[in-house]
């Protein structure tokens, strides 16, 4: 696989690797979804091209709550049941392909009708260029799923603990059973056998992948051309660029305790990249590393956004449970 693909598989066994160092894991539950490419660009094939099964239409759906992030395109409204519409309308000859799909609450969809979408919302341009743009979204993120699915899989069985391979549907029913809200954390948690979730309404931790730096040499101004030549070393007095980091600054312009993300550079000034802003010129003595960095960041959220399953006519997850394949993003 290329390297694009090949890191994604990489970093779920890596932290599955970390996930087996500090506490005994018994088993391995994973989704391994599969999208029908065919299917999505043309949903009405049939006959001798494709031969129809009991979940026709059933990825499309699921394809297009993904893209238009689960709310209507015309109006925002989340939480509300949602339609499938057609961008422009099949009574003036417009296809059923993917991108000619969309997600609308019942009042747009109704207020739009057989209207062009240039005419619907021609008092709103730039909602307008946003959908025309949205649209054009290629299936990457679905391609990218079909291709790492089998190696993921390979890898995990490498471990020689129980795999269970689990589906959309059951994830699906699972959540439903349970009655819990739709998330990517919660998704992932009923993928294999569930039979309850005590606290589960608590922080998600995510993880996302952000490499171990480049082989560039040089910095790059606006037009293209080297502007100042970086540090031969990665470290500096110890610490690395992406270290997470504590700073007391006792006096000064930058007085105060500032924790986060360090950059480096050879004089020993350094910069604090916190939740507010970055902090400027920080003497490498005030600094204390409370965690190296190993090429990923975490951040922790109080919840995530809930969307309840029952409102949703077309409910169900893009992604694989241990991977957002869309962003790399690694949810526990």
């Amino acid at each position: 696989m290329p390297p694009s693909l090949q890191t994604r598989v990489d970093n779920v066994t890596s932290l599955v690797g970390r996930y087996r160092a500090v506490t005994p894991i018994s088993s391995i539950s994973v989704e391994a979804v599969r999208f029908d490419m065919q299917q999505m660009e043309n949903p009405e094939i049939s006959g001798i091209e494709y031969q129809q099964g009991t979940l026709a239409g059933y990825e499309c759906r699921e394809y297009l709550l993904e893209k238009w992030g689960r709310k209507c395109a015309y109006c925002d409204a989340e939480n509300v049941p949602l339609e499938i519409d057609h961008i422009h309308p099949k009574g003036r000859r417009g296809s059923d392909r993917i991108s000619n799909l969309t997600l609308a609450c019942r009042p747009c969809n109704e207020a739009k009708g057989c209207q062009p979408v240039e005419w619907f919302l021609a008092s709103k341009p730039e909602k307008l260029k946003r959908i025309l743009a949205q649209s054009k979204r290629p299936l990457d993120a679905a391609a990218a799923v079909n291709s790492t699915r089998t190696a993921l899989v390979g890898k995990l069985r490498e471990t020689r603990l129980p795999l269970y391979a689990g589906r959309v549907g059951v994830q699906k029913f699972n959540r439903q059973t349970l009655g819990l809200p739709k998330t990517h954390a919660l998704d992932a948690a009923c993928v294999g056998a569930v039979s309850g979730l005590g606290a589960w309404d608590m922080q998600t931790l995510r993880i996302k992948a952000k490499g171990r730096g480049s082989y560039q040499r040089t910095q790059i101004g606006s037009h293209g051309f080297p502007r100042g030549y970086l540090t031969r070393s990665k470290s500096v007095h110890g610490f690395r660029t992406g270290d997470l980091v504590r700073a007391i600054v006792p006096s000064g312009k930058n007085v105060g305790t500032h924790t986060g993300r360090v950059a480096v550079r050879a004089s020993g000034s350094f910069d604090i990249q916190t939740g507010s802003g970055t902090i400027q010129h920080i003497n490498w003595k005030r600094c204390r590393r409370t965690m190296a960095a190993d090429g990923y960041t975490y951040t922790q959220t109080s919840h995530e956004r809930f969307l309840p399953c029952r409102r949703y006519r077309c409910q169900s997850h893009l992604a694989s449970n241990f991977l957002r394949t869309g962003d790399r993003q690694t949810n526990r």
